[in-house]
């Protein structure tokens, strides 16, 4: 099997060394932009193909005509997008390819924010009053009705990028004509205060084989846009919220036609009522490092679970490990240092620290879930007054 990987960022190593040692041809397209920068595991691909890019970004037309170029002389049985931004040109390649896995439609669901409500909401579960930003009348009509605030969104950003808190309706309107022609690719949604989970999950032909649930110290938006240390720890396993999380997880899977590949999918549990809302989902491994927080409390490595779940295709012969069941959680902060020096923190569970300029980060494994909160509640103080440091929210995604 001949598996192309889609990159326009440098992620997912684990993936196409997971791919090799299955056997596989790897072979990778990514940007130009990072010829000569990127690390890639050399000795596992057979060979990198780049594609002009602007800012990561390719041109459609031309990258459907240069992996068509590419299948004249090399059989690609696979398509996989590494990095979110990948994932419906991915999809559009293999429409144009005929190649197995999700197309365009199903897609959407996974990287549209609007179509991706729209159909949770079809199909029964709890989400935020929302509307698409484009009739005024509507907009004006769903302020009314909705109390305030509001969030506005773009579609197809990840995480919280560009994402704009509004508290009156006076606010929306000059932030829509600072948007112009873009308005329609954006949608306001109902705030909803309460705290945000994340399940993250391996899906092999329809079927969630694999889910494990997660809850962030801080929403994620909360400390994009207002500063502080972000955390998430993995949930004990057997409680009320990660029992419900996951059954959740299952259903919006199922509603939103995840063919096979892993998913990250997060969830607010409402303050008010104590009901799950979906948020959002997306066809990847979740970002800030949740790929090593799940593989410290399971053993699974996702990257590497995908790229065995895209092997075994089709006949679902696919069956993840019997994973582990202890406990983890992630802290990761913007450091005032360049070179942040955290050996003061010397506990036996902290198993990896972050190195990259102006970030301080630990992750922690325990068997306990009680151990892992009570180094979270003493570090999170810690690092506040070691390390933080604040820089306001990108528009456009960084490398």
């Amino acid at each position: 099997m001949n598996i192309l990987c889609l990159a326009s960022y440098e992620k997912g190593h684990e993936f196409l060394r997971e791919a090799k040692r299955q056997g596989c041809g790897v072979l990778l397209l990514t940007s130009l932009s990072l010829q000569g920068k990127a690390d890639w595991p050399l000795e596992s691909i057979d060979e990198i193909f780049y594609m002009p890019d602007e800012d990561h970004a390719w041109n459609r037309a031309d990258t459907i005509k240069a992996v068509s170029y590419l299948a004249r002389t090399r059989a690609i049985d696979r398509i996989v997008a590494l990095d979110d931004f990948d994932v419906e040109m991915a999809a559009a390649l293999r429409e144009h390819l005929r190649l197995p896995g999700m197309g365009e439609t199903t897609v959407r669901h996974f990287r549209d924010k609007l179509a991706m409500r729209m159909k949770a909401r079809e199909n029964g579960l709890n989400v935020p009053d929302f509307v698409h930003v484009l009739n005024h009348g509507a907009l004006a009509r769903f302020m009314e009705r909705t109390p305030a605030p509001w969030v506005l969104k773009p579609r197809s950003m990840a995480g919280a990028i560009g994402i704009k808190k509004i508290h009156r309706a006076e606010e929306l309107w000059p932030a829509l004509e600072l948007l112009g022609d873009m308005q329609s690719f954006y949608l306001l949604e109902q705030f909803v205060p309460g705290d945000i989970f994340h399940v993250d999950s391996i899906v092999s032909e329809k079927q969630v084989v694999f889910a494990i649930a997660s809850g962030y110290g801080r929403p994620p938006m909360e400390v994009s846009h207002g500063g502080g240390i972000f955390t998430t720890s993995i949930l004990e396993r057997e409680s009320d919220d990660a029992l419900r999380l996951v059954a959740e997880n299952e259903r919006a899977m199922a509603a939103l036609g995840m063919v096979r590949g892993v998913s990250h999918t997060e969830f607010i549990k409402a303050r008010a009522d104590g009901r799950i809302h979906f948020l959002e989902t997306s066809a990847r491994v979740g970002g800030a490092h949740i790929v090593d927080l799940v593989e410290a409390a399971t053993g699974l490595n996702l990257w590497a679970e995908w790229a065995k779940v895209e092997v075994a295709g089709e006949d679902g012969g696919y069956r993840p490990p019997v994973p582990n069941r202890d406990y983890a959680a992630l802290l990761i902060s913007l450091a005032r240092q360049q070179h942040p020096d955290t050996s003061a923190y010397n506990d036996a569970e902290i198993v990896w620290r972050m190195v990259q300029d102006h970030h301080a980060g630990l992750l922690l494994k325990s068997p306990s879930a009680a151990r892992i909160r009570e180094l979270l509640s003493a570090y999170e103080p810690r690092f506040t007054k070691d390390f933080y440091a604040y820089e306001p929210p990108r528009d456009k995604p960084s490398h």
